[in-house]
């Protein structure tokens, strides 16, 4: 290692960085190259927003650490909305990007890159000197990973060409050891207990910090009668389960939102209970209690007034209620509720008129025949848009491991890369990538990455040729600013080495079977000409 920015990358790899991604220029090359040649698998992205969104999906769906490399300036502020995702979210990253040289004050690349780390909630971090290196890069990933936070490295130039001092310790024994996880206070356990033995309709939420407890969630809600839910991001955490509602808030059926409007308890289980999953609090009865359980003290209570808060990490407080109960009760679980569920708790079971026309699918039609065909060990990915709930809602996944959601910032165009990370995470699964024809078009440029990994991923554009939020939104106003000539996106896909489908009718679907069917050496790029559907159902509850 004779520069700085080798010993940079030597030490990530030797702490166990599992993946990296990144747009390589000039400043980010050397650190990238000392990261591959330590072992740590590189994927070269189209665009550095691309990179650091596949960096997220790889991180939320392995559960091991990955990096974004980026070069200076510029190369940080592309990908900066793929940050904002991951910060808001709270994903482990750590995003390794050049810097100018301090005395460089007239560079061209120069901005205040740790002000525009921070404002969007990023912790911005940086290697001061070569003596230093190895301290200020243990520090950054001991952030990312320990306090699960989306960190910013930033290297200046003159100090990744300095020559390395190699008198530092070693990676591994620099590395810290991961903190215990936090237990429940005595008292807090014991009025949850008494909580849950005096409700009779107990509904648990689960959210994005209960994806590594649902064994703990499910024995606690056998033992308490407690139906099951989760968060959009949570997803598929309780499949299987006669008991799961699926998901709570915009996307809950007809049913699960009645079974949990009727709840006396309501638990939140490393849950935000925000907005999108209480439909604006709506979803929580007024005469119901709600408790919260999470391991950081300003998220309890933080989006709705909350009768009881627990500071624990969820897994272990489960645990700990669980031996405080005594006895077992059937609370919700009545044969009557199992029956419904059953019958109605999906939403391929609630009944709709299909408004397919002779050139355009019904959104509903397509997605229900879509999981019908496609393998059930699949992991599903969704862009943002009008379009997002129906494969939110009506493709079924195995797990939570099964859903990739990168949706806490809200931006089209980052499904894609999504669908790329989450596919490189999961290997053993079929990536289907849900996308609208906005977001598709924003982020075409991936298509190539897809196709030079050789990613075996079914692409699914729900094409209305619009901005279809904007366009149900604003009814009776002027759409021209939001509304788009017809685009041949399956031919787009062909051109870049996809197998591409026009969809305009269910029997179109049949082209799926047939690529099911091949080898799957090239992906499938589904252009699914979709009806207007007025305004999703999700979406008039969001803008309520």
């Amino acid at each position: 290692m004779s520069t700085t920015a080798e010993l940079v990358g030597h030490t990530l790899a030797g702490l166990g960085v599992d993946h990296a991604f990144g747009v390589v220029g000039s400043g980010n090359f050397v650190v990238t190259n000392a990261l591959r040649a330590g072992g740590v698998p590189f994927v070269a992205a189209r665009h550095e927003c691309g990179a650091a969104t596949m960096a997220d999906a790889y991180a939320r769906m392995s559960d091991r650490p990955a990096v974004v490399t980026t070069h200076q300036g510029c190369g940080l502020t592309n990908a900066l909305t793929g940050i904002t995702e991951a910060a808001k979210s709270r994903t482990p990253l750590l995003v390794l990007t050049a810097d100018t040289p301090g005395a460089a004050v007239r560079n061209n690349f120069r901005i205040d890159q740790d002000a525009a780390v921070a404002a969007v909630g990023a912790v911005p971090e940086r290697i001061h000197s070569p003596g230093s290196a190895v301290a200020d890069t243990v520090r950054a990933y001991r952030t990312a990973v320990h306090e699960r936070r989306t960190v910013v490295l930033s290297m200046p130039l003159d100090v990744q060409a300095a020559p390395a001092e190699p008198a530092q310790p070693a990676p591994a024994a620099a590395a810290p050891a991961a903190p215990a996880t936090v237990r429940p206070a005595a008292d807090a356990a014991a009025e949850l207990a008494g909580a849950l033995r005096a409700a009779d309709r107990p509904v648990f939420i689960a959210g994005r910090g209960a994806r590594g407890a649902g064994p703990e969630l499910r024995l606690l809600a056998e033992a308490t009668g407690a139906l099951l839910a989760t968060s959009a991001v949570a997803n598929g955490l309780f499949a299987g389960d006669v008991w799961s509602l699926g998901i709570s808030g915009g996307f809950a059926t007809p049913l699960a939102a009645e079974l949990i409007g009727n709840a006396d308890l309501v638990v939140g289980w490393g849950c935000a209970l925000n907005q999108w999953t209480t439909r604006h609090g709506r979803l929580i009865g007024p005469d119901a209690r709600l408790a919260q359980v999470d391991i950081e003290q300003t998220a309890l209570g933080a989006h709705r007034p909350v009768h009881l808060g627990v500071l624990g990490d969820v897994a272990e407080t489960a645990r700990d209620v669980l031996s405080l109960l005594g006895s077992t009760q059937d609370g919700y679980r009545t044969a009557e509720v199992r029956a419904r569920i059953g019958e109605q708790g999906r939403w391929r079971y609630v009944p709709v008129t299909d408004e397919s026309t002779v050139d355009r699918i019904d959104p509903r039609v397509l997605s229900r025949r879509l999981d019908e065909l496609l393998p059930a060990e699949r992991i599903v990915s969704v862009d943002s848009g009008n379009f997002m709930g129906y494969p939110s809602a009506y493709l079924e996944v195995p797990d939570q491991y099964g859903f990739c959601f990168t949706q806490a910032y809200q931006s089209i165009g980052l499904g894609l890369a999504t669908a790329i990370g989450a596919a490189l995470a999961r290997p053993d699964r079929l990536p289907v990538a849900a996308l609208g024809d906005g977001g598709c078009l924003m982020s075409i440029a991936e298509l190539d990455t897809v196709v030079r990994l050789g990613l075996p991923m079914v692409i699914v554009v729900y094409n209305d040729e619009a901005y279809g939020a904007e366009v149900h939104h604003f009814t009776g106003q002027d759409h021209a600013t939001v509304r788009f000539p017809e685009t041949d996106i399956a031919a787009i896909g062909t051109g870049f080495g996809c197998a591409g489908l026009t969809v305009r009718t269910a029997a179109d679907l049949d082209g799926v079977t047939a690529w099911l069917d091949s080898p799957r050496d090239r992906p499938l790029l589904v252009d699914a000409k979709i009806t207007s559907d007025g305004g999703s159902w999700w979406l008039a509850e969001a803008f309520r």
